[in-house]
């Protein structure tokens, strides 16, 4: 990675932070982030954009959750990354094998267990109508978010590219003619640091400007104990800088937003534990320590990534019967991470080893040198007042990726030099024309359809020609191609004016992929195209008078030539494969409750049955593990009848939020419990590698008071309250390597608002 990069773009950052600081006050997002509850103590119209249209959420014929407010606020406290929605909401499940970067999203099972950089996923991060493709800008940040929406299901009409199994959208608070803004600073466990502020308002009565900023550190914590690598905090710290500037313009019948933002991130990668699980079981070592590691490649252990973009929404009134809207944007992003992949020192054909069994050293590194994504969207949406209305777009979608992999000798008279170079080339192009239309057949019934075309092409290229050893020149070249029509039906039911029934049949699919990561092998696979049907039924209600909301959603879908990846097994490398079939059905709740005047809840539940169906596909297994699978001639793992890796069964999520006036301010205590059942890491399953149940509790407390025109809080949060550690991931090539979950986190945090 450049360091001329790195160095204007920290210091681009640094003048933001800055700026704002000496800015004056802040203040809070906005109105709804105020509290759960109305103050006519009924729960409040939760708006969403979900079809590209403000609409009431109750009435949208798709099961979609939305996150916001106190929940919100909660559940990213302690500095977390994008990560912290695990299992917060019905059927959506995220981790990730990189830390605070790359995150894989799973909706209803689906998801995409691939590390590689030009890894694609069928769950989509679309952020302020823009897609977030690659998975190193998914990581972008969480902060000065209004609103996060979880639209679960196929979404291929509307939005598009690789959305068979749903999408996450973020939508950020927009600039306003009122001057308003906030700035929020904590302090917690392993001396981290977490600022957020923005501060925004008109700066003539038509343009208007919004400033946020984010700056998160955090002290390295992990001490390094391998013999003769002994090393006091050199793992688990980071520090991450990001900020967004926006511009809007009002006219009559125009506005224009502009939108530039920014990421800086400089850490260490996620620690990898040798054997840190115990054989013949899915349990922890005994006494396991989460700031201890034993690396023999621990001082060069690095993770830096640099990602900006912008974007300009245009939007035109013509008449008063039709809305031109228009996006172009445009995303960068580079990274460079390097781990010590077997998590321990030694070898077994080395002196010394530890701890337990290491057959080999394994210490390698990802980067993306340079990623440019460029995409264009125009669509045209009809205003009528009666019975019809439709929506008609093209998207167009442009990506330049390469990609660099290494792999180091860890021994030697020079431990840490590259013994292994491939560079990987992906160019993307793809473009598609949709259109949806609604149509109110009664009162009570309405009709939507949707259609969309979209081609798909890809030029991609392996060359391990610059390798300083082994393997052998070698280039490799793919350009897989294919084009889909995507279609959904569904209708929404007025049964009463508070119950609102809607059914919904969809259809999408996700263009080939590639893996072309050949430090250790001479293959270059391809997965082809996978396409899903889905069917899904479901209720909205509003019941005792506003005061409780319940909706609820059961589903079935069929996904053909399903995009599956190899992980690890014989080396340290993925292999793409295509399932023949696999079905997927179960249920979601997702319900509100207005308890008392001072107290609200929120409770969800989702079950997610997966099975996979071939009997033909089979991948190999584990160095160390013991597998359950019935094998074939080759020692490989029959997968036919198999759930899907990291789909767990049973998500269930659990909120109380409590309020009430004391002295001149209010009182206020937010608790949450989410549970995620077992889950099985790789592909095939066996006794280590699968996941125990995981529950985190967390709690925040505070007091909140106003003074003038500005409001004050201060507060105390705790997140995983009863510090419950367990193996969430694995690396299973070399020995039983875990990644575990995030430690106890407790912290304070002071906040200042003005409106």
């Amino acid at each position: 990675m450049k360091a001329m990069k790195r160095t204007t773009l920290a210091t681009l950052i640094n003048a933001a932070l800055f700026s704002a600081a000496a800015g004056s006050s802040f203040s809070s997002i906005a109105a709804e982030q105020q509290g759960p509850a109305a103050k006519d103590n009924s729960l409040e119209v939760i708006q969403i954009t979900a079809r590209k249209r403000v609409e009431n959420a109750q009435e949208v014929p798709v099961a979609v959750s939305a996150l916001q407010g106190d929940g919100l606020e909660a559940y990213s406290s302690a500095g977390m990354d994008i990560r912290f929605m695990n299992a917060k909401i019905p059927s959506l499940s995220i981790e990730s094998s990189f830390g605070r970067s790359f995150p894989r999203f799973y909706v209803r099972g689906l998801g995409n267990t691939d590390f590689d950089l030009n890894a694609s996923q069928p769950v989509s991060l679309v952020v302020d109508e823009v897609v977030q493709e690659n998975a190193i800008l998914k990581g972008f940040p969480v902060f000065d978010v209004a609103r996060v929406e979880v639209l679960r299901g196929p979404q291929g009409t509307l939005f598009g590219r690789n959305t068979p199994a749903g999408l996450v959208k973020f939508d950020t608070v927009k600039p306003s003619q009122e001057f308003e803004g906030y700035g929020s600073v904590s302090y917690g466990s392993r001396g981290a640091v977490d600022f957020e502020g923005a501060v925004g308002g008109g700066l003539t009565d038509r343009l208007s400007t919004r400033v946020s900023l984010l700056w998160q550190e955090k002290d390295d914590y992990i001490d390094n104990r391998a013999p003769g690598f002994e090393q006091e905090d050199v793992l688990g710290g980071y520090s991450e800088k990001a900020a967004r500037v926006q511009f809007l313009y009002e006219g009559d019948d125009f506005t224009g937003l502009f939108n530039y933002h920014l990421r800086d991130l400089d850490g260490t990668p996620i620690a990898f534990r040798a054997n840190a699980i115990k054989a013949g079981s899915n349990d922890l070592v005994d006494n396991f320590e989460h700031d201890v590691v034993y690396h023999d490649a621990a001082s060069r252990a690095t993770q830096q990534v640099e990602s900006q973009g912008a974007s300009l929404k245009l939007e035109w009134d013509v008449n008063d019967f039709y809305t031109l809207t228009s996006i172009s944007a445009w995303e960068s992003a580079e990274i460079y991470s390097r781990a010590d992949i077997d998590g321990g020192y030694g070898a077994a054909f080395l002196p010394e080893m530890g701890p337990g069994v290491i057959p080999f050293p394994s210490e390698s590194a990802d980067g993306i040198p340079d990623q440019d994504q460029y995409t264009q969207e125009l669509r045209l949406s009809s205003n009528f007042a009666g019975d019809f209305n439709y929506q008609v777009g093209v998207f167009y979608f442009d990506e330049a990726l390469t990609i660099e992999n290494f792999s180091y000798d860890t021994y030697g008279a020079q431990p840490g030099i590259l013994n292994g170079y491939v560079i990987q080339q992906q160019d993307t192009e793809a473009w598609a024309v949709f259109g949806s239309a609604d149509y109110t057949l009664t009162d009570d019934l309405k009709v939507t359809v949707g259609l969309r075309y979209s081609d798909d092409e890809k030029e991609f290229s392996a060359n391990r020609t610059q390798s300083p050893v082994g393997g052998g020149a070698l280039i490799l070249t793919e350009n897989p191609s294919d084009d889909h029509v995507s279609w959904d039906i569904s209708t929404n039911y007025k049964v009463s004016d508070d119950i609102n029934w809607y059914a919904r049949v969809a259809n999408s699919f996700r263009a080939p992929s590639i893996q072309g990561r050949i430090l250790f092998g001479n293959e270059v696979t391809i997965a082809e195209s996978e396409t899903v049907t889905s069917f899904e039924t479901g209720i909205k209600s509003d019941i005792l008078d506003g005061r409780g909301r319940v909706n609820a959603a059961v589903f079935y879908y069929t996904m053909d030539d399903q995009q599956l990846t190899a992980v690890g097994g014989g080396a340290n490398f993925n292999r793409l494969v295509n399932a023949d079939e696999t079905t997927g059905y179960g249920f979601e709740v997702d319900t509100q409750w207005v308890l008392t005047d001072n107290l609200n809840a929120t409770f969800n539940l989702s079950y997610n049955n997966t099975e996979l169906k071939d009997d033909t596909l089979a991948v190999d297994v584990c160095a160390q593990c013991i597998v359950t699978n019935p094998v074939n001639n080759s020692g490989q793992a029959i997968l036919d009848g198999n759930s899907l890796p990291h789909a767990p069964e049973w998500i269930s999520n659990l909120t109380l939020s409590y309020m009430r006036p004391m002295g001149e301010g209010d009182f206020f205590t937010y608790a949450d419990v989410s549970y995620r059942s077992e889950i099985n890491y790789f592909l095939y399953e066996s006794v280590e590698f699968e996941g125990k149940p995981l529950t985190e509790v967390g709690l925040r407390a505070g007091y909140t008071w106003y003074q003038g025109d500005n409001e004050y809080e201060v507060s105390a949060f705790v997140r995983n309250m009863f510090d419950e550690q367990q193996a969430i991931g694995a690396i299973d090539f070399n020995n039983n390597t875990a990644m575990v979950n995030e430690e106890r986190y407790i912290g304070a945090e002071f906040k200042v608002s003005f409106f």
